[in-house]
């Protein structure tokens, strides 16, 4: 076990040391907790693709060994004496970044992930303090307080998880494009972590939401368990023709290339297409945007402003993700799982009861 917070920084987690991804037990030092320092018991952390593809080094800049995971929920332990927004006990969430420069113009408008001059990420990245991040695979963590979020008591920290990349990847684009609007239309392109939260907040806002999918498969569980309003098969060209400009909004979640032409005739005059996945390139023709007056943006994670707004969002409208549970044993496996899409819709570590 961990002695005193902060006193003893020792921290257990599992780690890639090389490119090959693969993840085994590793230990290491946190800092000491800081005047405006929050210390988080872990309890769970969700599993992203971006656990896939940093451990592998797929951006070409990985720092071994590196223990990955940036949908952080935990409890908080001890706390510096400048904290006035938490107190022991309180549970919490840590996100896809942990520090920023805190004074630019983006920090300044709550759009820290968005920062000028330095993001720093959860991990694989260098802090302030010239240390590697070292992410939520492991037993705590230290954060400034800026970069921690209160979970509504109410709320179910393996639930509260997936929120802090997948549900405000999706969250914060949809708030800031208008998609809050009862009796609109969605389109969801997508059917994973990502879309399936789309869908989930698209119906908490009254939206009349599409599924777009090229699996049939995915038919039952779009419209039986996520309650989406309709489902299309985006390869059935009669299918797409008959709801040509009928969407209002469109979110894409897909990470495999695709063609983008196609779904932007979906969108009605002035209709917005928000891209959250990450294809190798996109290809779209101006006159699919000319045409309509459409637009296209895109979107990686939220600030902070977005992050606290989200989490009363969820608690006040029980809007959860749906979650498989795994011990920390299982983590390889489960990016096996995930590299296969066999996982409906994320997979959370309990990390409290099963990392030893």
């Amino acid at each position: 076990m961990e002695s005193e917070p902060a006193t003893k920084q020792i921290c257990r987690g599992w780690a890639a040391r090389d490119p090959s991804g693969f993840l085994s037990p590793y230990e290491f030092s946190r800092r000491a907790v800081g005047n405006d320092d929050v210390w988080i018991k872990i309890t769970h952390c969700g599993v992203c693709y971006a656990d896939v593809v940093w451990p592998r080094n797929r951006h070409g800049h990985a720092k071994y060994p590196m223990v990955p995971g940036h949908e952080i929920v935990g409890i908080v332990k001890d706390i510096g004496p400048n904290v006035g927004n938490f107190k022991i006990d309180d549970h919490v969430g840590v996100g896809t970044y942990v520090n920023s420069c805190q004074d630019c113009e983006s920090c300044n408008e709550g759009l820290e992930v968005q920062c000028l001059k330095n993001v720093v990420r959860t991990y694989d990245s260098i802090d302030v303090d010239g240390t590697v991040t070292q992410g939520g695979y492991s037993s705590f963590i230290v954060v400034h307080q800026r970069y921690c979020y209160k979970i509504p008591d109410n709320y179910p920290l393996e639930k509260a998880a997936p929120l802090f990349c997948a549900g405000i990847t999706v969250y914060a684009p949809m708030k800031r494009h208008k998609m809050n609007q009862p009796g609109k239309s969605l389109g969801v392109i997508g059917l994973g972590g990502l879309g399936h939260m789309a869908v989930k907040f698209g119906k908490a806002f009254g939206l009349k939401v599409t599924v777009l999918s090229t699996s049939i498969s995915k038919k039952d569980e779009a419209l039986n368990s996520l309650r989406a309003d309709n489902f299309v098969i985006s390869s059935d060209e009669q299918q797409m023709k008959d709801i040509a400009r009928s969407l209002d909004f469109i979110i894409d979640t897909a990470s495999g290339d695709h063609p983008f032409d196609p779904y932007l005739s979906l969108l009605k005059t002035a209709g917005v297409y928000v891209l959250v996945g990450a294809p190798s390139e996109v290809k779209l023709s101006p006159m699919s945007l000319f045409i309509g007056m459409r637009s296209i943006s895109g979107n990686v994670t939220g600030g902070t402003t977005d992050i606290k707004e989200m989490l009363e969002f969820c608690a006040a409208h029980r809007v959860y993700p749906d979650v498989e549970v795994i011990p920390m044993a299982y983590v390889n496996e489960a990016l096996e799982r995930l590299i296969n899409k066999d996982v409906k819709y994320r997979f959370v570590i309990d990390i409290e009861k099963t990392l030893e």
